[in-house]
């Protein structure tokens, strides 16, 4: 079979940030019917299919926080992210990451230029604001123009017979990198229930944005759950 490689999308994905990036699912273990047989393994007792009282019991579950039974499914998604996203999301501990590395691979590099410039928030050093009122166009254009003469610069270290490691010290923090991510269900929505937040940067929050939509179908009714409490998925 051939291999495809880790740079390339998955096939099931969502693109972000203008097609700049994307997160897809590589693979999943276990269902919704893992939940609850998980919850009720002390009655050595297992369902294959959902009812309705297995939706009453998954609600159960997480409107009270026994979040065990969530921790038996399993996601590992492919992410294409800007070097500067990559490192909020490494924060989130629970998860197991491998990484692309430019130590051994060729791979044409790419930068994130953002299709829009945000200002800084005058009250909140966290957090950006859409209504700038800057040359918005020319301040882009300086961005590529740096990702530009980087990469020129790393190259020109390389042919000069400067190790990798070390040329690529000089890269960016918009540097486009690769990396897998596993993940149970239940460090999975407390990833979300953080990244999907008006106090989250945009640029991940369109990541998780993607997330659900790519694992909706995997957990409809714990989606719906949450939907019934105004979140959208």
């Amino acid at each position: 079979m051939a291999q495809q490689h880790i740079n390339i999308p998955p096939e099931n994905h969502v693109s972000v940030l203008g097609g700049q990036g994307w997160v897809g699912l590589i693979d999943t273990l276990g269902t919704e019917s893992t939940i609850v047989n998980a919850a009720r393994v002390s009655f050595g007792k297992i369902k294959q299919e959902m009812d309705d009282r297995d939706v009453g019991l998954l609600n159960y579950l997480i409107e009270n926080r026994h979040t065990s039974p969530l921790e038996h499914i399993v996601f590992t998604f492919s992410i294409h992210c800007p070097l500067f996203i990559r490192g909020q999301w490494h924060r989130h501990r629970t998860w197991s990451y491998n990484e692309i590395s430019r130590r051994y691979t060729e791979i044409d590099m790419e930068f994130y230029t953002p299709e829009h410039l945000r200002r800084q928030a005058e009250t909140n050093r966290q957090a950006s604001v859409e209504d700038a009122n800057f040359d918005d166009a020319a301040l882009r254009e300086m961005i590529r123009k740096q990702n530009t003469d980087s990469l020129k610069l790393y190259n020109d270290l390389l042919e000069a017979g400067v190790c990798r490691e070390q040329a690529r010290g000089v890269l960016p923090q918009n540097m486009m990198v690769t990396f897998w991510g596993t993940v149970d269900l239940n460090n999975l929505l407390h990833f979300l229930e953080l990244r999907d937040s008006e106090h989250a940067q945009w640029e991940i929050r369109e990541y998780a944005k993607a997330i659900k939509k790519l694992i909706k179908p995997v957990i409809p009714h714990v989606a719906a759950y949450y939907e019934s409490k105004g979140q959208v998925w």
